[in-house]
């Protein structure tokens, strides 16, 4: 784009990679994914981070990596599935109950939100969640899985991180409808240490880790978190 006489500007999350990627102008930011321009519903402070990312454009020369300066200091890092301890014993049936129960404050969440939800990376509809959490058990109880649906062009470790997105979306949503106050790292403790979901991707990830498919492995790393 630059070479095209685009000039360019953007935001930045993971500094490290800034400094690897290089490119022209980029804003670095202390805020967790999903934050890229601070809290939610702050308008005037986003306002501000927007700003300071346009401003960019005037650097002529490049790469330009800049700090964005907040009295707010950093985000508390949020919590992630391998830092807790969810002592939920898995049973047949139990994560199928659990979701069933909070369908109500998944519509609750459709409903405010005009029906947008981030549930949808897997291309399964979510009144079918039980076929996203068949998948997911069978997995980590080592037996055969259906995959029929998983479409041709992504490989079985890509669809079963969308899998667990799509969880993840169902069950923060609702959360978020039910307890409209909670902050970002209470809705994640709560996933994580206090939900038979969450205990069930801690385990998936365990499970990946053991996996012999190169791929699979690889993104155990992220699949808990």
């Amino acid at each position: 784009l630059e070479e095209a006489g685009l000039t360019t500007t953007g935001i930045v999350l993971i500094e490290e990679h800034a400094e690897r990627v290089k490119p022209p102008r980029m804003l670095a930011v202390p805020f967790n994914f999903g934050k890229a321009l601070g809290k939610s519903g702050d308008r005037e402070f986003q306002q501000t981070v927007l700003n300071a990312t346009f401003d960019l454009l005037n650097r002529d020369q490049g790469p330009v990596l800049e700090q964005f300066e907040t009295d707010t200091g950093p985000d508390k890092p949020i919590t992630q599935g391998t830092q807790v301890t969810n002592s939920i014993k898995l049973t047949k049936g139990l994560v199928k109950e659990e979701a069933a129960s909070i369908k109500n404050h998944y519509l609750e969440w459709l409903k405010e939100n005009d029906g947008r939800t981030a549930f949808g990376l897997s291309g399964i509809e979510w009144g079918n969640i039980d076929k996203i959490l068949e998948l997911l058990e069978g997995y980590t109880e080592g037996h055969a899985i259906d995959v029929s649906y998983k479409p041709s062009e992504t490989s079985l470790a890509n669809y079963i991180r969308y899998c667990v997105d799509d969880i993840k979306a169902y069950y923060y949503e609702s959360r978020m409808a039910q307890r409209k106050d909670d902050g970002d790292h209470k809705i994640h403790e709560w996933f994580w240490s206090e939900t038979a979901a969450g205990a069930l991707v801690i385990r998936l990830a365990e499970k990946m880790k053991e996996d012999e498919d190169d791929e699979i492995k690889g993104m155990s790393f992220g699949i808990a978190r």
